[in-house]
């Protein structure tokens, strides 16, 4: 017996019973392939118990969904002839006066056995937690740029702030300074759909360039592996970096919006030699512009910080943030203070963050009360609740979104950059923090930190059976966000 199927208003094809069989069985034999492939990458690569579960799961249950997902989405640090270039560093003067090798800080001696840059001193180092205050001090250094403007954002928008801040950009271009903006095609897919909006500024001289671009590399893009860092630098003297995005969402005249709390930090010094380098490798992987380095050197620094520049992502051969982010909590005697948007760890931070509650350390979790995430609150909450069992403080945010990023240990350091408490920033996003050991950097955390807690509550609901369900489902699939 022949059963027809109508394909189009044309044609028709025949199937037979027996060839629907075969079709069937190679449907399963193609995805049985797919899936062992998918499952042995898994296991070969280097990445959490959870993360490997959660992606083993995932494939069993939804096999034809999840391995393409997996190929497109999860895989990190991946060899191939064309991939991103490691960040090196050795071309800096190793025996630079300010640079600090030979330290007795076991975090610092964790990051230079990884390949990371040694401390510098001599830094100038400040917080800037106003908006507004972010926004004019952006223009400003835009302003007053001698030789380059180099920026590198995850999200771009156009609105009424990108707006000014492109045409300050377009305007130092005319003058002859070289002019850079850099963005990840995710973050700002809008910017990269409309890029007739750069017209003014490529017309100038300025240029425009995206972060894996889909449509010119479609078989090579590794469209999970996204640019978080933030890198707005001068005259490769002088940078701001941090959690700020370019946005009205971010920073903006004092006009009534409600923007998220965010902050930046400004660094003068010889820390931010290692940003350009940071910079360079990104633009020319994103480009494949062939320039050799252009670092103007300052041989005198008056800043009182000791600050360590620490990039982490593919672009990176080891783990280094995170290896150092476990020392720190393991080594912790007074207190650990996080602030972040998303807290989804895996379950090494978690276990030693219970460790360091039992040890008597002052674990404190400052969060946004409700994200603009609903499935990453979700998956935070029962990682949050397990904290608070044991003595934790779990501190919630009530003002506007809190998108800032940054941890104090003790009395000793303190870490600020673009770098979440989430598998994603952790293992795959290209990010950038800078840790700080002098006393006036700890201090203005500490102040800063104290003001969000004068605006948070505490105390988390008691979830319903079937939040509790949803909750711990999430868990499982936490690691894939």
């Amino acid at each position: 017996m022949i059963r027809s199927i109508k394909v189009s208003k044309e044609f028709l094809i025949a199937v037979t019973p027996l060839q629907q069989l075969i079709l069937t069985y190679l449907l399963v034999f193609i995805g049985s392939i797919l899936a062992f492939s998918a499952v042995s990458h898994i296991l070969y690569q280097k990445r959490s118990p959870s993360s490997m579960i959660s992606w083993i799961i995932s494939i069993f249950f939804l096999p034809y969904i999840a391995v393409p997902l997996y190929f497109l989405l999860g895989i990190r640090k991946r060899e191939s002839s064309r991939k991103k270039k490691f960040v090196t560093f050795h071309e800096i003067d190793q025996h630079h006066p300010y640079t600090l090798y030979d330290s007795h800080h076991a975090l610092q001696n964790i990051l230079k056995k990884n390949g990371i840059p040694p401390a510098t001193k001599g830094n100038t180092y400040e917080l800037i937690i106003d908006n507004t205050a972010a926004y004019h001090r952006l223009l400003k250094k835009i302003e007053h740029a001698k030789e380059s403007i180099d920026i590198c954002t995850y999200l771009f928008e156009f609105d009424k702030t990108t707006e000014t801040i492109l045409d300050a950009l377009s305007k130092k271009a005319k003058e002859g300074v070289r002019v850079r903006v850099l963005m990840d095609i995710v973050g700002s897919l809008d910017a990269y759909i409309h890029q007739k909006k750069f017209k003014i500024l490529k017309d100038a001289g300025g240029e425009v360039a995206f972060f894996t671009p889909i449509l010119k590399r479609p078989f090579q893009n590794y469209i999970n592996l996204r640019n978080h860092r933030k890198i707005y630098l001068f005259d490769r003297t002088s940078m701001f970096s941090g959690g700020m995005n370019l946005s009205d969402t971010y920073m903006g005249e004092a006009d009534g919006t409600k923007r998220w709390e965010d902050l930046l930090y400004y660094l003068k010094g010889p820390a931010v030699h290692y940003f350009y380098y940071i910079f360079h490798n990104d633009w020319v992987y994103a480009t494949k512009e062939e320039k050799e380095i252009d670092l103007n050197k300052e041989e005198m620094y008056d800043g009182e910080c000791m600050v360590q520049v620490v990039p982490s992502g593919p672009d990176i051969p080891t783990d280094a943030l995170y290896e150092a982010l476990l020392d720190a909590i393991y080594n912790a005697k007074e207190r650990i203070w996080i602030v972040t948007p998303y807290f989804v760890p895996d379950d090494n931070i978690v276990q030693a963050l219970v460790i360091a509650q039992h040890k008597g350390v002052d674990v404190k979790l400052i969060t946004p009360k409700n994200s603009d995430h609903l499935l990453v609150d979700m998956g935070r909450s029962s990682y949050m609740r397990e904290l608070i069992e044991i003595g934790a403080d779990v501190v919630l945010y009530e003002g506007k979104m809190l998108h800032a990023k940054a941890i104090l240990f003790d009395d000793m350091g303190g870490m600020v950059g673009s770098v979440n408490l989430d598998n994603r920033s952790l293992f795959l996003n290209y990010e950038v923090v800078t840790f700080v050991y002098s006393h006036k950097c700890i201090t203005s955390l500490d102040a800063w930190m104290k003001k969000l807690i004068q605006h948070s509550s505490r105390g988390i609901q008691k979830p319903s059976k079937l939040r509790e369900a949803l909750e711990n489902m999430m868990k499982v699939f936490v690691p894939l966000l």
